[in-house]
């Protein structure tokens, strides 16, 4: 079995890991949807935004990598790493189709995450990392999509019949308590923010409060109340479901190191 990695652990690398991590383990989430959507043509909606999303975190990772002071690439940083030095949100990591939600939680997580990434992207587009600036220009493009297709869903199923309703809103409540993590700053927010690299989180938070708002509003979802509740998965400290989605993600680059398709 092939051994853990250590991953850089600067500032720089962790600010920018924890929007890798977001996009990968997101879009493993919305792979389960494969062969699973409601219709045939959301089926491969599900699982295009799910590539665009692995392409944002490989662009990512392979910049991390190349930048570490031991140099590593997309597929060491993707599967090599203990479940500790994760730093995606817990909201990204939440059950999806195999863990008995429905499509409800797998639309309004798309639109609660796309919505955070499209905020991010296009303020990371003016970064003083060029790369980052490059790899944001290409994803803003992705995120507006997944937002706009996830919004036009939500909207469909709020407004829609008595049991679509009722289970949007169980989905929301579910969903919502790991909303505020989405906003909590950090001192690599403080450094990306001082360095021009990018945005802290809390900057974000009014547009996305303002753009979730409408959407909700108009699929006639009531605004869940705030709880004390703080998730911890952009730490390292993550619920009890990554632990079991990773072992699914490394079984194979662990079981045959290097392994190229």
């Amino acid at each position: 079995m092939t051994p853990s990695i250590t991953p850089p652990s600067d500032l720089r690398a962790r600010y920018l890991l924890r929007i890798a991590d977001t996009c990968l383990i997101h879009a493993q989430r919305l792979a389960e949807w494969c062969g699973h959507g409601p219709i045939l043509e959301e089926d491969m909606a599900l699982t295009n935004m799910a590539l665009d999303l692995v392409g944002q975190a490989r662009a990512l990772l392979t910049h991390i990598g190349q930048a570490a002071p031991v140099k590593l690439d997309e597929d060491q940083l993707a599967f090599l790493r203990e479940e500790r030095d994760y730093l995606n949100m817990t909201l990204a990591e939440l059950p999806g189709r195999k863990g008995g939600r429905d499509f409800a939680d797998a639309t309004l997580r798309n639109l609660m995450l796309g919505q955070w990434l499209l905020l991010l992207w296009q303020r990371l587009q003016a970064s003083s990392d060029a790369e980052v600036a490059a790899i944001a220009a290409k994803a803003v493009k992705e995120a507006r999509y997944h937002v706009e297709h996830a919004a036009d869903w939500v909207v469909r199923l709020g407004d829609g019949t008595e049991e679509s309703a009722r289970r949007s809103a169980q989905a929301l409540n579910r969903l919502w308590l790991y909303t505020p993590e989405l906003f909590d700053t950090d001192e690599a927010d403080a450094q990306a923010a001082a360095t021009g690299l990018g945005p802290a989180r809390d900057t974000l938070r009014a547009d996305w409060q303002a753009a979730i708002g409408a959407v909700l509003a108009e699929a006639q979802l009531a605004l869940p109340k705030d709880s004390a509740f703080r998730s911890t998965g952009s730490r390292g400290v993550h619920s009890e479901h990554l632990g079991y989605m990773l072992a699914e993600m490394q079984h194979l680059q662990r079981a045959y190191p290097g392994g190229k398709w």
